[in-house]
Parts: structure tokens; C-alpha cells; sequence
């Protein structure tokens, strides 16, 4: 030891603080647990009380420490015997015993309590004292019922559960969100969230961000989704996943001030649900097209007029422009365009003065494709594809230049081809399905029916 603190002077380092006694440190750590503790020595006699037994019984520490276990003051007459044997069995037990009392407070009152209790050995193996460690059954009940859920949550819930941190990584996910995400739970684990999702990544992450910063959310939101692993890693549209999505901010209990841990993300896959519902609405929407322009058409002197009436309500939600050509020759086949909607952007279908010279389609094209096969043929520029191959794309089958996809239904009546309508979509609209070219013929019969009736009419 030095001379400077042999005399007790003080170095350049300033005065040393004094250390903390082992008595001052072990009040401290006991008066600073969650749990209530007690300790009793051999005999029985409370040694040790913290501040958490304290406010559950109300017994001060000077009024426990001295007393001969809990008889006549925490305990019933009647328990006493019962509680102290039990107690004090824990000396001779190897490991925890727990056991449920029903201890007394200082108000009179009696508080059920959940207590953990084990044997203290000296430094001779020896027993030499039991120390208590006990909590109100009521919160160890809601502990456990905590644990337990949270363990049920990340194992065998039927929505996917997944614990987002605050840098947006998956760091918990159950087995239902792992399989959602198409890989396996350890491969989610640290990962960015736009690894494993495509389209809608953006939308989730910001949903993630206003979570931490603003809190849980008063309702679900339905995002849609592109999944990467399940796309073999391309967004083609396919894989889109609609999650119903609920959010919950984790903040540590312990601090003093919430510290946010990351986002709860429970989510449960609404696809199929989502997709019967739009498609009840489309139809719904479409039905109600056909009837108005029914009635619109009926007021029609002009059968072509009627036509292109007709064209203009199914457009609506449907396509950007429509295509009308006559069947002018079979062998080869020639189109004349009789009507069209504009080249820029959407407008009415109108009639279109060519003088009867035929459409040089190329060979090939999706429109005398379509009288040939007398049914309707489907054409796509391809989802993504550049402005400048769609352009390309597009004047090569003499439509107009922001057309991506098509779709081409010939106009039948009276058992004849009259000719063939071509529905145009730009990049902002999907590919025709099956469900479009089922419309899309409706339409088409009632458009020949009215053609017929112009044809039949003109001089």
C-alpha cells in the first residue's frame, strides 16, 4: 500500500471514494429486487426483509427481523404450524421448493402469496438458514400467463407473429410468418425487410417507422405484398399477398422512460378473402356498366352511334382505348378500322373516315389472329418492360404508343365474323385475365349486334 494512503493523504487523483461495505451492498441489491425475501436463520428467526415484502404485507423491516418465523403475526394460529414445518423442510431439501400461503398483513387483512424457498449452506456444506424469495399469486398467475402467451404466440399461433427491432430486422418470427415469408425462421432473422418482400416493402416499413415513433395504431391495415422467395426472387406479380396487419410498440418495463424495444407485427394472409370480394365488386360494377349502357344504347337512332356507346361504358375501370375494325376480306384477311378511341389520352369512341383502305397489320398480329381462331387472343408488351420496348412494341401492331397490354374479341352475329374489337391497357393496368376476356366478349356481342344492324341499313 502506498504512503499516501497509509497516512491518509490524498495523489493527484483527488480523494478516494470509500468502497462499499459487503452489509451497505446486500441491503441494496435486496432492497432493490422485485420480489419480496426474507431469510430465516437455523432457529427459524427472521435475519433478513426487504422493501418488496415490506409493501406486500406491510411489516417493516425492523418489525420482521428478530421474530421467530411467521407465527403470531403473519400468519393465522391456525397456519402456523403448517407454514413453519414447510419452511424450514427447505434446509434439508436439495434445490427450490414452492409452496402458496396465505399470509396475514399488518392491516389484518390476508394476501395469498406464491414463495420460492431454499436452503443457504455455509461455507462447510452445512445448513445454516432458508432464504424465501415470494410475490402475490395474482401477479405470478399474470407473469406466467404472459410467458405463456408469448411462448404460444411464437410457436403455434395460426397468423404470423414476427418481432421487428428498431432497425426494421425481423429478430423473432413463429413458423406460420416464416412460411409466409417462403424461407426458414432462422434465415428471416436479421435480415432487411426488402430481402424478403418486394412490392409493399415500403408501405410496411413506413407502417414500422410510425409505430415506433407514434405508437400502436387504433385499427388493422391490409397491405399488399409482393414475397420475394415465394416469386423465386422476381417481382412478377404473382406471389402479391394480402396481409391483414395489426402493430403493437414493445417498450422495456424497466426503464424509467419507454425505450421502444421494436414493433409486434401480427399479420394473417386475407388473400384469397381480398381477391373473392374484388372480384364480387368488379363484377357488380361491370354488370351495372352493361345495364346502363343498355339503356343508353336503346336511345340510339344510329346503330354505329350504339355501337361506340356501348364501347365507351365498358371502357370505364376497364381498358384505355378500344379498336374497332370490319372484316373487308377472308383470304387474306383484311381490317378496315371503322371507329377508335383517341391515340393520346382517353377519350370517346368515334367513327373513322379511311376510305376503306384495310390496316396493315403484320403477320402475326393479335387481331386477324383473332378472326381466324374466331375467339378472343390476349397480347402483352410484358409487365415492366421499358418505355422505350413498349413504344417499340406498340407501332409495330399500329396501336398507339402507350400500349402494353391487349386484348383482341372477335364480333360475331347472325353466325357470321363482322370483324374484331382490340381493348388497349397502358402501364398503369394489368394484364387481361380470364375474367376480362369473359367481359370483354359480352361487350363485343352486343357492339356486332349493333354493327349488323348498320350494315343491314346502309344503302
Amino acid at each position: 500500500m502506498s504512503a499516501s494512503r497509509q497516512s491518509g493523504t490524498t495523489d493527484e487523483l483527488g480523494p478516494e471514494e470509500p468502497e462499499p461495505g459487503g452489509a451497505e451492498l446486500l441491503a441494496a441489491l435486496l432492497d432493490g429486487m422485485d420480489a419480496a425475501l426474507c431469510a430465516f436463520d437455523a432457529d427459524g428467526v427472521v435475519t433478513h426483509w426487504n422493501r418488496e415484502a415490506e409493501r406486500i404485507l406491510g411489516w417493516t423491516a425492523a418489525e420482521a427481523v428478530g421474530r421467530h418465523g411467521f407465527t403470531g403475526w403473519a400468519v393465522r394460529p391456525a397456519d402456523a404450524g403448517d407454514v413453519e414445518e414447510r419452511l424450514l423442510s427447505a434446509m434439508d431439501a436439495p434445490g427450490r421448493q414452492v409452496h402458496e400461503f396465505a399470509l396475514v398483513t399488518k392491516d389484518g387483512g390476508r394476501v395469498l402469496v406464491r414463495m420460492q424457498s431454499a436452503s443457504v449452506r455455509g461455507g462447510d456444506g452445512k445448513s445454516s438458514g432458508v432464504y424465501c424469495a415470494f410475490s402475490e399469486v395474482h401477479a405470478q398467475i399474470d407473469l406466467e400467463r404472459s410467458i405463456a402467451l408469448s411462448e404460444a404466440l411464437f410457436e403455434t399461433a395460426s397468423w404470423g407473429v414476427v418481432l421487428v427491432d428498431a432497425d426494421l430486422r425481423p429478430a423473432v418470427v413463429n413458423e406460420h410468418a416464416a412460411r409466409a415469408f417462403g424461407v426458414g425462421r432462422s434465415a428471416v432473422l436479421g435480415r432487411p425487410l426488402a430481402d424478403l418482400l418486394g412490392q409493399g416493402v415500403e408501405e410496411l416499413e413506413s407502417a414500422l417507422t410510425h409505430v415506433l415513433a407514434e405508437g400502436t395504431p387504433p385499427a388493422p391495415a391490409e397491405m399488399w405484398v409482393t414475397v420475394r422467395a415465394a416469386a423465386g426472387g422476381e417481382d412478377d406479380g404473382e406471389a402479391r399477398r394480402c396481409w391483414r396487419s395489426g402493430f403493437l410498440r414493445l417498450a422495456s418495463p424497466l426503464a424509467e422512460e419507454p425505450v421502444p424495444l421494436g414493433v409486434g407485427w401480427l399479420f394473417l394472409d386475407v388473400t384469397e378473402a381480398k381477391q373473392a370480394e374484388q372480384d364480387a365488386s368488379q363484377l357488380r360494377f361491370r354488370s351495372q356498366q352493361l345495364h346502363r349502357a343498355a339503356r343508353a344504347t336503346a336511345e340510339c337512332e344510329d346503330p354505329t352511334e350504339a355501337a361506340t356507346v356501348q364501347l365507351d361504358f365498358a371502357l370505364a375501370g376497364f381498358a384505355d382505348h378500344a379498336l374497332v375494325d370490319l372484316l373487308a376480306g377472308e383470304d387474306p384477311v383484311r381490317l378496315v378500322r371503322t371507329a377508335a378511341t383517341p391515340a393520346g389520352p382517353p377519350g370517346p369512341c368515334r367513327p373513322v373516315a379511311t376510305a376503306g383502305i384495310p390496316v396493315r397489320y403484320p403477320e402475326g398480329h393479335p387481331a386477324p389472329q383473332c378472326v381466324e381462331r374466331v375467339g378472343s387472343v390476349r397480347a402483352s408488351a410484358g409487365v415492366g418492360a421499358s418505355a422505350e420496348r413498349v413504344r417499340e412494341w406498340a407501332a409495330a401492331r399500329q396501336w398507339p404508343e402507350d400500349s402494353v397490354h391487349a386484348l383482341c374479341v372477335v364480333l360475331r352475329s347472325r353466325g357470321r365474323t363482322l370483324g374484331v374489337v382490340t381493348f388497349l391497357r397502358g402501364a398503369g393496368r394489368g394484364v387481361f385475365d380470364r375474367s376480362d376476356a369473359a367481359y370483354a366478349e359480352s361487350v363485343a356481342s352486343r357492339v356486332a349486334v349493333s354493327l349488323d344492324l348498320s350494315q343491314v341499313l346502309s344503302p
